[in-house]
């Protein structure tokens, strides 16, 4: 890993967070992305998507709906302060 930034994506239909935190941990990711294609908004083929991210502080935010850009956009500025922060 070393100076690399991991982040992980995680697919959930039940208990999401608290799967996706234990992939956090077991990939020793800094950053995973958990969402439910159950909930409205996330499901496949849709422009949007509804999901929450957790840090490796197990810190997590759920964010609402949103066009898969502006997630992207969240994603990558999580991203760069978790870079900022290891300088």
């Amino acid at each position: 890993k070393r100076d690399k930034i991991t982040v992980g994506f995680s697919l959930e239909t039940e208990d999401e967070m608290n799967n996706g935190l234990k992939k956090l941990k077991s990939k020793n990711l800094d950053l995973i992305v958990v969402n439910n294609p159950l909930v409205e908004g996330a499901e496949f083929g849709a422009d949007t998507n509804v999901a929450a991210l957790i840090d490796k502080n197990e810190k997590t935010e759920s964010l609402p709906k949103m066009t898969k850009g502006e997630l992207a956009e969240i994603i990558l500025s999580k991203i760069k302060e978790i870079a900022d922060k290891s300088a």
